[in-house]
């Protein structure tokens, strides 16, 4: 399989064989089958169970050939050459065997075709196969409950190819194979429907199966693509590649392609969350406020009534209103009187040329974007202690460790193909500790599953340290050259003992010593965390304890070692690298440095001394300069923070006091409602760029369909945006804003646009052209002033709001698997809204009955600044006391109850904890849309027209 890196190496070391295939000398690694040598050299052999990156079966014996010497024919498929041995695939022996299962299998396929390649079909013709001589069996009922995928028995061959795949691929154990003799078949769970298994939709079993017997529950099966457009995942940081089947400018489906990343698995988002692109609800023409609609953070307003507050315009006219009202602001009320949030879900060029507009155009560095909400403190603590804020090893390094630390994310819903291929290694052998308050589905694999309490990291993280200093545990010859500031760190967690933090952490005092023994004390241990660990008020020194664990040990710049904090959306690590951030231009080169902001007046032809050298504000602090009159204006491109923000009543209240708010997007989001002028864009599979992933991979994305109506491209609208504000920017094609940047930050400076038109993906640091890239970085030296690593000690810091009697419980809040972010795609993707179509709490069950409650029951939540109302879900994965709430609904927005309390060193928001209380009943939360899970809908011309008469018409 793609995952066992151990057993790739050990085929590498393999020793040879010589041997006959098919009358012709071959030679063959002693590890590789006949089926993978004869695929090497040409020859054709029949298969159906077997397919490349699955374990063999052998159980179809299509593909069975004749060894010399021996009685009976052999699968090719799991056989292994020995020397001096002839095989010969074409055989009158054999052949005749490879036609006879052909035919039997044939004989029972049924009339209906579900898929376009049928393989036993394709390898009948090849082989001359004749019409079936025998009886059909009995034909099985289709089984349609589930949203996305359509079970076809009478179909299946039992090649168990979708159990191998479910089972030892993506490692979730839905399929499997029952009975006995004529009766067997494959079922799901206890052989329930697969609409009611425990299925996540990930799609692999439809991707591997050769029949359609599992298939895409659409016509879109039978189908045949005009195109196919090889492209990389929109969601989350994993950077799946896929590519797109085009017809008539539609994509019909997606399909995993064989990407550092994935290999070619997909989960549910990737495979069945892109039809967002074709919704009603697509931006198509620029709109502007009518001069009598008021603004106001109030969304209850009846959705038919869009275009009694906007109009439409053409471009010239919105542009010169947008650009030139933000010019207006700027020179009447100075370059820190505007602000513009950028996007992680675009391209690194956009988010290039987004902070260059702000930096040179505005005047200031007051830009930003979502990343201050999800790993602030994890960069903050990273760039303080080792002097880079990307991930030291890629997520792939799993499979190369003995120990695996998965602390404060629940990567099988936010990064489910990375969570694969924690799995795989922990199949093959590696230790998984799953550190969480809350028991994720991963925690089912782990060797220890320590559920501390929400809050408590710090207490943990010290008193495992405290054992591996006491203990002499740490790697001395790693600290002495290395490091510094380990004095000050071994002093602090001194007093941290394991007896005295098990009361407050919720771990026993045993559990932490002997984690903290098989952390320190492995050949290879690797850390992975998500934003469990960065959003709260204390995210950089739960930050900086980890990496203090990494330092102490040595466990860091080596295969299966390292830091990765596990990033949340497409290309949050690549908008960071731009410079989408306001205390750094790209290439984190700090804006305060008088040596980095001459080289970028250089590089962007400035007079010196043009560019600002105070860092600018923050996401919340921009919200909080709303309030104050210092902020007046705001570019936003591609995010949606009256969602996604803490606090959200405060940020809309903010957002429709601006004087002047412009909104680039392909929806009209939450935000888009408080706008003033709005520009459609296009969608993530109508444009090319590059997108860097959370492995530092900076990979091709390629356009594959056409926009709709009079949708731009970002990077076109940031131009013309940039001319109204005086700049003259001439930019032809995406490849020349690449090759600026990549001429401004050495970090990429070798990876040219030819090179990943040709490769798709290279990875950074990458300085010279021809340069492999970098895997694992730290191998030697660290990228600060001495070259060494800092240790920086952390205390207990409560978080800013605890429970009390007036609200006892605690909010933490998080995506799950079917949606992602503020909903404004998925909740447009028709499979994943009809998976998770309504908001949902996720509530301890013994919490859900104190309360009087029910699964299905609507509940109140509120908190000191708001409540809403949403459906009960019984979960025991839960903690006591605590309940998980996602921020994608709309109806049900969780973010107004969020503490914007920031931590004092990164700015982030404490999403992870405040205080609530619960009550069942209320009011259902009500869609107020048309029928796509956020507000509003396409407003533009005939098609808005159209949606408001039927809306009227119900």
């Amino acid at each position: 399989m793609n995952a066992i890196t151990r057993n790739e190496i050990a085929q590498l070391d393999a020793p040879t064989v010589e041997f006959t295939l098919n009358g012709h000398p071959v030679v063959a690694r002693a590890t590789e089958t006949i089926i993978e040598v004869a695929d090497r050299e040409g020859v054709s052999i029949p298969r159906l169970c077997y397919k490349e990156g699955l374990d063999c079966a052998g159980n179809c014996r299509a593909c069975v050939v004749e060894i010399n010497g021996e009685r009976t024919l052999s699968p090719s498929c799991c056989r292994f050459p020995t020397p001096g041995m002839t095989v010969t695939t074409d055989s009158e022996r054999a052949q005749h065997a490879q036609r006879m299962v052909l035919e039997l299998l044939q004989s029972d396929m049924p009339e209906a075709e579900y898929t376009r390649h049928n393989e036993v079909d394709q390898w009948a013709e090849e082989l001359a196969v004749g019409k079936p001589r025998f009886e059909p069996r009995a034909r099985v009922a289709p089984d349609l409950s589930h949203p996305a995928i359509a079970v076809n028995l009478d179909a299946c061959i039992q090649c168990t190819r979708c159990v191998r795949a479910c089972r030892d691929e993506q490692m979730n154990d839905v399929i499997g194979l029952a009975l006995r003799g004529n009766a067997e078949k494959i079922v799901f769970d206890m052989d329930d429907p697969m609409g009611n298994s425990t299925c996540v939709s990930c799609g692999e079993c439809v991707q591997a199966c050769p029949t359609g017997a599992l298939m895409p529950a659409r016509e879109v099966a039978l189908t045949v693509p005009d195109k196919q457009v090889d492209s990389v995942c929109p969601y989350c940081g994993v950077g799946c590649q896929m590519t797109y089947n085009v017809k008539d400018n539609k994509i019909l489906f997606v399909e995993g392609r064989d990407g550092p990343a994935n290999h070619g698995r997909l989960c549910v988002k990737g495979r069945y969350g892109f039809d967002y692109a074709h919704h009603p609800h697509r931006l198509t023409v620029p709109l502007i406020r009518r001069a009598d609609a008021p603004k106001s953070g109030d969304f209850t307003m009846d959705p038919t009534r869009v275009m009694d507050v906007f109009r439409e315009a053409t471009w010239e006219e919105a542009l010169e209103y947008a650009g030139g009202k933000l010019a207006e602001i700027r020179d009447n009320f100075g370059k820190k009187a505007l602000a513009g949030f950028g996007s992680a879900k675009g391209s690194n060029e956009e988010a290039y040329l987004f902070q260059k507009l702000v930096r040179v155009g505005f005047g200031s560095n007051n830009v930003d974007h979502c990343t201050r909400l999800c790993h602030a403190s994890s960069v903050v603590a990273l760039l303080e202690g080792i002097g880079s804020g990307a991930v030291s090893n890629p997520v792939m390094d799993v499979t190369k460790a003995e120990v695996v630390i998965v602390i404060g994310a629940n990567p099988t819903v936010n990064h489910p193909v990375a969570a694969t291929w924690i799995k795989n290694a922990v199949a093959n052998g590696t230790k998984l500790i799953v550190m969480d308050p809350r028991r994720s589905d991963l925690a089912r694999h782990a060797h220890r599953f320590m559920q501390f309490k929400p809050d408590t990291d710090v207490a943990m993280l010290n008193a495992m340290m405290h054992v591996i200093v006491e203990e002499g545990l740490v790697d001395k010859d790693f600290i002495e050259s290395r490091t510094i500031g380990f004095d000050e760190l071994r002093a602090n967690v001194a007093e941290y003992t394991p007896e005295k933090m098990a009361p407050i952490c919720g771990i026993d005092a045993e559990t932490l010593r002997y984690v903290a023994r098989l952390y320190a004390t492995s050949k290879g241990s690797m850390i992975l965390w998500g934003m469990g660990v960065s959003q709260h008020v204390h995210g950089t020194d739960n930050a900086r304890c980890l990496i203090a664990l990494s330092l102490m040990t040595g466990q860091i710049g080596r295969p299966g070692t390292g830091l990765h904090p596990l990033r949340g959306q497409n290309n949050v690590q690549g908008a960071s690298d731009a410079g989408l951030i306001p205390m750094m231009y790209p290439d984190y080169q700090h804006v305060s440095d008088e040596k980095a902001r001459a080289g970028f007046e250089k590089h962007w032809k400035l007079a010196p001394g043009t560019l600002d050298a105070n860092p600018g504000l923050t996401v919340v602090e921009i919200m909080d300069a709303i309030d104050a009159g210092t902020v007046r204006g705001m570019y936003i491109m591609g995010e949606n923070p009256a969602m996604s923000d803490p606090d959200a009543n405060h940020a809309r209240a903010a957002l429709a006091s601006l004087d002047h708010l412009v909104v680039q997007d392909i929806f009209l989001t939450e935000t888009a409602y408080l706008a003033d002028v709005i520009l459609p864009a296009t969608a993530f599979a109508e444009k090319t760029g590059t997108f860097t992933n959370t492995d530092r991979l900076v990979q091709m994305g390629r356009q594959a369909i056409d926009p709709p109506g009079q949708a731009k491209p970002d990077l076109w609208i940031i131009q013309e945006i940039a001319r109204r504000m005086g700049l003259d920017w001439q930019y032809k094609h995406v490849s020349e804003v690449f090759d600026e940047m990549r001429h401004a930050m050495p970090s990429i400076a070798g990876i040219t646009w030819d090179r990943l038109e040709r490769d798709n993906a290279v990875m950074y640091p990458c300085r010279k052209e021809g340069d492999p890239g970098e895997a694992v970085v730290f191998v030697e030296d660290f990228p600060r002033e001495s070259g060494r690593a800092r240790f920086v000690p952390a205390d207990v810091i409560p978080a800013a709001e605890r429970p009390d009697t007036e609200y006892p419980m605690v909010l933490i809040t998080g995506r799950q698997l079917e949606h992602w972010h503020t909903g404004s795609m998925t909740r447009r993707a028709s499979m994943l809204d009809a998976l998770e179509p309504d908001p949902v709490a996720l509530v301890h069950p013994l919490d859900l009955d104190e309360l009087g409650g029910k699964p299905g029951d609507v509940i109140t939540i509120e908190s000191r600044r708001g409540r809403i109302t949403l459906y009960a879900r019984a979960d025991a994965g839960s903690p006591r006391g605590a309940i998980f709430v996602p921020f994608c609904y709309y109806e049900a927005a969780i973010n107004r109850l969020t503490n914007a309390a920031l931590d004092p060193f990164a700015k982030i928001p404490e999403f992870k904890y405040c205080a609530i209380k619960v009550s069942v009943g209320g009011e259902a939360p009500v869609q107020t849309s048309y029928g796509g899970g956020q507000i509003l809908g396409a407003v533009a011309g005939e098609q808005g027209v159209a949606l408001k008469e039927a809306a009227l018409a119900k």
